[in-house]
């Protein structure tokens, strides 16, 4: 009776054990870059970051070690998040490869019609259809998209740093 005893309690307290430490492992901390209200980019500890500080004209290049509720504690430094004057983040490819879709169709457009007219209706290519513009339109608003990218980001009124942890509604 007493080892079956034993044997529930060892259970309870490794159960209990396994609840606790992994709620203890989802309360990781994160740093995000919101502008107005919306989230930009998502911190975590052990991640590189690049950032700069007021009054300082050098970049500082660390990983974050710990994110506390108004700083961020670097590698061999502790920087509160009012300091911060400009992150360097890497940004999504996302708006490049958009402008490489409005270039591949602006160019399919025209290539398309082209095709048309010559080999299938068999007659000269004749330009004044409106293709070559919305073509030309397509190449022009899609390039310079495919070619910026955004190095940094201003920390400012619109753009600022928040810690959030497990429960809060922007955690994930």
């Amino acid at each position: 009776m007493r080892s079956m005893l034993a044997r529930t309690n060892i259970t309870i307290v490794f159960l209990l054990y396994l609840l606790f430490s992994g709620y203890a492992s989802q309360a990781q901390r994160q740093l995000l870059l919101l502008k107005n209200g919306h989230v930009l980019h998502r911190f975590y500890p052990g991640d590189d970051i690049y950032i700069k500080v007021k009054g300082n004209s050098d970049r500082i290049h660390s990983y974050i070690n710990n994110i506390l509720e108004d700083a961020v504690v670097l590698h061999t430094d502790t920087i509160p998040f009012h300091k911060i004057e400009r992150t360097y983040i890497y940004e999504s490819a996302r708006r490049n490869a958009n402008g490489a879709q409005l270039v591949a169709a602006g160019v399919l457009l025209f290539a398309i019609d082209y095709v048309n007219q010559e080999w299938i209706q068999k007659r000269d290519y004749e330009a004044g259809r409106g293709i070559p513009i919305a073509s030309g339109i397509l190449v022009a608003g899609g390039l310079p998209l495919m070619i910026i990218k955004k190095k940094s980001q201003v920390i400012s009124y619109k753009y600022r740093l928040l810690m959030v942890k497990a429960g809060d509604p922007l955690y994930r």
